[in-house]
């Protein structure tokens, strides 16, 4: 009865939060799983250093998705992006160390927002594909990983049917899927959860378009995220809806983006790689490899994993994540310190 999720076998849907928000600013403090009475992961005590943002409100309605092992719950929410005016569905998960290990209770946690390849309408297959959390908690025990906080957002605002996508962009016209990713899930995220102030505790995950947006992300706004692991992305824009905004599409281009950002001398920025030598595209490796021999300087520091036999797909990408690229970013990325 709890495989088929028929009540009362099953949590599915049950209530999830993290810990108490600012009670000032909170629409619902919650009394779901995971600390939702503000008890040990310290929602209501003073932040371990200066460097950490407690959670700010409002609390945002999670449901429990699915429950994993260890006890750690991915949920989700529908958020109403108030900055890009889109609403769509975002999946979290926080690993154990930040809701049951005493000595991190006041600790900011780095984010990772994870978007996947495909349509990415409507779901996001890293919530519940490829042991991604698994793999992140076993990762981090090897010393492999940050403990990250993931978020999953949908990619884009409609299927990708008739070759339409968004590019993870603000494109004229269109759903402002760019300010989706880069403005309102991490509104989400330090809403509910103690992350850290500056830019060192953000980083982007992605397949394909996913990488895309998350490399682009990165490079066009420096001062908020600080790497990204881009596997088997484009390099350039290519959506069809750019056409009549070429100076819009420049703007939202990784190669503009990148000499920008080697004149401008910084800050510095860590993009990995991730890449398959059996890419369905034969020019994804290539153009990669040129990406990097051409703008990897100054602030832009790059890493390559190539996965022999790798397709062009999660399932190839997903477990390849800790043979390298999870442990480059990891060495970039900030938090969570421990409470003296």
């Amino acid at each position: 009865m709890s495989h088929f999720e028929i009540p009362p076998f099953t949590d599915k849907g049950d209530p999830v939060s993290y810990g108490k928000v600012d009670p000032g600013r909170s629409q619902d403090t919650g009394n779901g799983r995971n600390g939702g009475n503000g008890g040990k992961n310290g929602s209501g005590d003073k932040a371990a250093d200066s460097k950490v943002l407690m959670p700010t409100g409002p609390a945002a309605a999670f449901k429990n998705a699915r429950t994993l092992e260890d006890g750690t719950h991915v949920s989700v929410v529908t958020l109403d992006g108030k900055k890009s005016g889109f609403k769509g569905k975002v999946w979290v998960w926080a690993p154990k160390e930040y809701t049951d290990d005493p000595k991190y209770a006041t600790s900011g946690f780095p984010v990772m927002i994870a978007l996947p390849g495909g349509p990415g309408y409507g779901t996001n297959y890293w919530w519940a594909g490829f042991r991604f959390q698994e793999n992140m908690a076993k990762w981090y025990k090897e010393g492999k990983s940050k403990p990250f906080l993931l978020a999953m957002p949908v990619l884009n605002p409609g299927p990708d049917d008739k070759g339409i996508y968004w590019d993870g962009s603000d494109i004229p016209g269109q759903p402002k899927m760019g300010t989706w990713l880069t403005e309102d899930v991490p509104d989400l995220m330090r809403a509910n959860f103690r992350t850290l102030k500056s830019r060192d505790g953000w980083a982007f995950m992605g397949s394909s378009t996913g990488g895309f947006a998350g490399l682009k992300a990165v490079l066009k706004h420096p001062d908020k995220f600080k790497a990204v692991i881009a596997n088997g992305p484009d390099v350039v824009p290519d959506s069809p809806l750019w056409n009549g905004h070429e100076k819009e599409k420049a703007e939202n281009n990784p190669e503009v983006l990148a000499k920008r950002l080697i004149d401008t001398k910084g800050p510095d920025v860590y993009l990995a790689f991730q890449v398959g030598t059996r890419e369905s595209n034969k020019h994804t490796l290539p153009d990669v490899k040129k990406f990097m021999a051409t703008y990897t300087q100054g602030p832009v520091h790059t890493y390559l994993h190539t996965i022999e036999g790798g397709r062009h797909d999660g399932a190839s990408y997903a477990p390849n994540l800790g043979k390298g690229p999870i442990e480059w970013i990891s060495e970039h990325i900030a938090g969570p310190t421990p409470a003296s």
